[in-house]
């Protein structure tokens, strides 16, 4: 069950808020008493509430905006426990203070805004000791060993108990915390209003992550990468594991670099059964690898795991979909629907943009379809290194524009959203016979592409590789074909919404 928070200035709106969420088939609110401006009126919202509460008033130091005496709010816990509330969260240092009365249910909380302590099993004893149905612990995660202590402490609780761990990093906690035992976990009303350090909206953890059809055998999925906020592969094999029916569910896991080689160790705790791997990891992880497909071992690079019982297999998709990303367009736009060049493509010269995963992947796929590549980076030494691997020239970035080629291919972050108005490459460069590639995704009509199709150029975009690359993951994890037009109109959707001028 997920408990949806919320956290309004009147009371008016606490109860319209309240009557849509129970309308649109929520089980259980949480009335935020400190967000109320001005003098709270406990009975007005309780009487004739359309489905349980939990009532809260949270100090600031435990991350609310409680700005009255300690005296009158503890009057107001005591009054939400005599008007009958269904919950009232109690912080572990004032339980002993309000008594247990009639049939409200008491949850004995603690918040750690800084940090996980370690003796997560000795501070639930003590919790559960203050006469508590519900133990809450809500801690921050500084490192992805946190957050799966957190939902390890769960597991092996005996009495009701919900561990969520707050920001980026422990955002799967409240994913899990159902598989992991717990009665329910918290959502904020709206993604834009969060009531804690990352907090996701009610809509998404019920309509992307599926949270109450989550179960212990579920497998678990995601994408590994740091920072990862910005990743839209949740919603896209979310979307594909939901239309083809597959028990599964695919979650944001930021780790940092230094945490790589511990998080993949812990792969059997939490259970992991695949990861989509991106920017930094795509190298770092094959020092973890057992068994690597054939364009790992030529490329250098991952961006696709999978667990299983003989160890770790890494694979690289990234190649395989830029080739058939630029194949497809090509194909498509020839008269006749035949190659006309040796390469096959069309393209006999192609220069890429980049250094990283996805560069070194692109230019070996193109590479071995008998292209000339040359790269070029920011960081000559990068470049040069990506050159020697892959067996191609590169070029000076401040000099990329001055040799012709037949395809530009984007391989870097420029462009991306939020940075919507730059360009890894100068418009007065860009002739009409180009075909020009980005893979950036998001949005799909970056700088680039528009200025490149102003000049008649044709165009590529990321969100053709990103829904091929994810589709061959899902065929690796799942052994049968993804739904690639549910995938796609989900991108297609999310890349849309970020309301990006076009």
């Amino acid at each position: 069950m997920i408990c949806v928070g919320i956290g309004r200035g009147r009371h008016r709106h606490v109860i319209a808020e309240h009557k849509f969420l129970a309308e649109q088939g929520v089980g259980l609110v949480e009335l935020r008493l400190d967000y109320i401006q001005g003098p709270v009126q406990v009975k007005r919202l309780l009487k004739d509430r359309p489905c349980p509460v939990i009532v809260t008033c949270r100090r600031a130091a435990d991350g609310g905006r409680w700005e009255q005496s300690e005296e009158v709010r503890l009057l107001l816990l005591r009054t939400a426990i005599v008007e009958g509330a269904d919950y009232v969260d109690l912080e572990d240092d004032i339980a002993t203070q309000v008594p247990r009365y009639g049939s409200t249910k008491r949850i004995i909380s603690h918040h750690d805004f800084h940090k996980t302590p370690t003796d997560l099993i000795g501070m639930h004893a003590r919790f559960a000791s203050l006469d508590a149905d519900i133990v809450k612990i809500a801690t921050m995660a500084n490192q992805p060993g946190d957050t799966l202590r957190m939902l390890e402490m769960m597991r092996g609780a005996t009495i009701p108990t919900i561990g969520l761990c707050m920001g980026d990093i422990g955002t799967p906690s409240r994913v899990l915390a159902g598989r992991f035992g717990a009665p329910f976990t918290y959502a904020t009303f709206n993604d834009e209003r969060v009531l804690a350090p990352g907090q996701i909206g009610w809509r998404q953890m019920r309509d992307v992550y599926r949270y109450d059809s989550i179960t212990a055998t579920t497998k678990i999925y995601g994408v590994v990468a740091d920072p990862v906020g910005h990743s839209l592969s949740p919603l896209v094999h979310n979307a594909a594991l939901s239309a083809a029916g597959v028990d599964a569910v695919y979650l944001p896991f930021r780790v940092p670099e230094e945490e790589i080689d511990a998080f993949l160790e812990s792969a059997g705790r939490w259970p992991l059964a695949g990861l989509s791997v991106t920017i930094p990891h795509k190298q770092h992880v094959l020092a973890k690898a057992s068994q690597q497909d054939d364009l790992v071992r030529s490329i250098g690079a991952a961006n696709t795991l999978a667990f299983r019982p003989d160890g770790i297999a890494a694979f690289n998709t990234d190649a395989t979909a830029a080739v058939e990303s630029l194949r497809s367009a090509i194909v498509d736009d020839e008269e006749t629907g035949e190659p006309v060049a040796k390469s096959g493509f069309g393209i006999r010269t192609a220069l890429v943009l980049g250094a990283g995963g996805a560069a070194r992947a692109v230019a070996f796929g193109l590479r071995e379809r008998g292209i000339e590549v040359t790269v070029t980076a920011r960081t000559l030494e990068r470049a040069q290194q990506i050159a020697k691997e892959v067996g191609c020239k590169v070029v000076e970035w401040d000099v990329r524009h001055r040799i012709p080629h037949d395809c530009i291919v984007n391989a870097t972050p420029v462009g991306m959203h939020p940075h919507v108005n730059e360009s890894p490459f100068p418009k007065s460069h860009l002739q009409s016979y180009m075909i020009v590639f980005d893979t950036v995704y998001n949005p799909e009509n970056t700088l680039l592409i528009k200025e490149a199709r102003s000049v008649g150029c044709r165009t590529v975009t990321g969100v053709d590789m990103f829904v091929r690359q994810a589709a061959h993951q899902f065929r690796i994890w799942n052994g049968s074909d993804a739904p690639e037009s549910v995938m796609r109109d989900a991108l297609k959707r999310a890349t849309a919404s970020a309301k990006i001028p076009d």
